[in-house]
């Protein structure tokens, strides 16, 4: 337990640090594997005008980086508030088995740091979206699939 609250403290310092020397948004987050952070990271999104620099996929590519490779099974992730959907999906993506969190979403809402719009539109159906998404050239596209599973080269993840 008490190490759990280090690598939490952690992630909530990288926040407060990120405010302190405006280098982007309040959030933080470090990746564990057998008690060692080997990945840590702070909002870079207006630091780097990237939207996907976002505490949690920073420390994630920094701790695959590290390791060599893009499965984080073993790994725990500390953030300091709960992910947005985004980088929940790369901690799915990514095989790591525990998540930590400490502020909420809905405090994360409470500093215009609202996600739930997101979370609306993922349970509409595809044409009732605000983002229009229109299907095109599918034949061409499954080809490409067709090849992969035919591949000897290929890397499944």
């Amino acid at each position: 337990m008490e190490d759990r609250k280090v690598f939490m403290k952690e992630a909530i310092t990288l926040a407060l640090s990120n405010v302190e020397n405006s280098h982007g948004g309040p959030f933080g987050a470090v990746v564990v594997k057998e008690g060692k952070v080997i990945g840590s990271g702070a909002n870079q999104v207006t630091a780097s005008n990237d939207p996907t620099a976002h505490a949690e996929i920073v420390a994630i590519r920094e701790a695959t980086s590290k390791l060599g490779t893009f499965d984080l099974t073993g790994c725990e992730i500390y953030a300091s508030c709960e992910p947005c959907p985004m980088c929940l999906g790369a901690i799915y993506w990514a095989k790591i088995g525990k998540l930590y969190y400490a502020a909420t979403k809905d405090d994360a809402a409470k500093a215009d740091f609202d996600d739930s719009h997101i979370y609306q539109e993922f349970a509409l159906p595809k044409n009732e979206r605000a983002l229009v998404s229109l299907q095109m050239m599918r034949d061409d596209a499954v080809k490409v699939f067709e090849a992969w599973n035919k591949s000897d080269q290929k890397v499944p993840y």
